[in-house]
């Protein structure tokens, strides 16, 4: 399938020595969910406003929709849907007033506009909603509401930054499910930012992690956990010898840690070792008192790239990414 993102060596330096993105190349298939993770300040914002012409490039080159993104800005535009973290939708309209406005900046007029507007709000379960003011909504709500808002041009991407950020477990799973239906039945192109692991394991075909302005990996989720992961087999025995060299000659074992008489053994794919570790031990003559095993989650995968949890940064890569953006349109 066609790309309809392409980044090539892509890099944004602010003042001549911040180095906010560092040559970053990949590419986003048509049609697909792209994730892009990082920790606060990794350069997943900056990259996201480059990608959208809100920011300059300062080296290197991409294209969105066939568009160059620093010649053709306003194509760019015409292509694309945006969903910030920030809410942004105006308190004191109705949601469809909220729709029109936004209806009437991006040219979509007269009863075209009446249509998609209805369309969309259906699609969100909130048409019975639509003429109360905003800030009579949820949060959940809110959220819905900025994602069709972004969808009223009908892009060819859509750029979400944190879409399900603050809201519950329901509401979060619901917002997935209507990015998932935009993608299958629309065959709309979604690229997204997340802290949610969870939720870019369920709806990312392909993932980029990226730390201090460059990519560390990608591929899909599944690839990730294979190469960054390994399942985990926690085993407690009734005594007896150590047997970590034991289990450290199992083919494929990485590593073998004990605790007491508790083993944590590390491997690629714990049902294919299991009869080896379990035959051991019984001819061994010690009994297993306990058994687990677990599979390997992106959460293991993000840790083992960066080192550290998604939110430990004093301040966050958005604050300061439209603050860098705030500098360099006054100067």
């Amino acid at each position: 399938m066609a790309d309809i993102i392409q980044a090539e060596g892509l890099t944004k330096v602010y003042h001549g020595k911040v180095k906010a993105v560092d040559h970053i190349s990949f590419h986003v298939s048509e049609g697909e969910i792209f994730g892009f993770l990082g920790p606060n300040g990794a350069g997943k914002t900056t990259t996201i406003k480059m990608l959208n012409t809100l920011a300059s490039i300062t080296e290197g080159r991409a294209t969105v929709a066939g568009h160059d993104v620093a010649k053709e800005p306003g194509a760019v535009r015409k292509s694309i849907g945006v969903v910030p973290q920030e809410l942004t939708a105006d308190d004191e309209l109705s949601g469809t007033e909220n729709m029109m406005l936004m209806a009437r900046l991006h040219h979509v007029r007269g009863s075209a506009a009446t249509a998609k507007i209805g369309e969309l709000l259906r699609l969100v379960d909130l048409e019975d909603a639509s003429r109360r003011k905003v800030k009579t909504f949820s949060g959940g709500m809110r959220r819905r509401l900025q994602l069709v808002m972004g969808l009223l041009h009908e892009p060819k991407v859509l750029f979400l930054d944190e879409p399900t950020l603050g809201l519950d477990v329901q509401t979060r799973s619901k917002m997935w499910n209507y990015i998932k239906g935009l993608n299958k039945d629309r065959g709309l192109t979604v690229f997204m930012t997340t802290h949610y692991l969870d939720e870019a394991d369920s709806l990312c075909e392909r993932i980029a992690i990226v730390d201090h302005g460059t990519i560390k990996v990608s591929g899909s989720p599944a690839e990730l956990k294979a190469a960054h992961g390994g399942d985990v087999v926690t085993l407690k025995l009734s005594g007896g010898a150590d047997l970590t060299e034991f289990f450290s000659g199992i083919e494929g074992v990485s590593e073998v840690a004990r605790e007491g008489d508790v083993y944590r053994i590390k491997l690629p794919r714990a049902e294919r070792a299991l009869p080896a570790i379990v035959t051991g031990v019984v001819q061994k003559n010690l009994e297993i008192q306990e058994i687990s095993f677990s599979k390997p989650t992106l959460d293991q995968v993000f840790l083992d790239v960066v080192g550290r949890s998604m939110r430990d940064e004093e301040a966050s890569e958005s604050d300061s990414a439209w603050e860098n953006i705030r500098m360099e349109r006054a100067r």
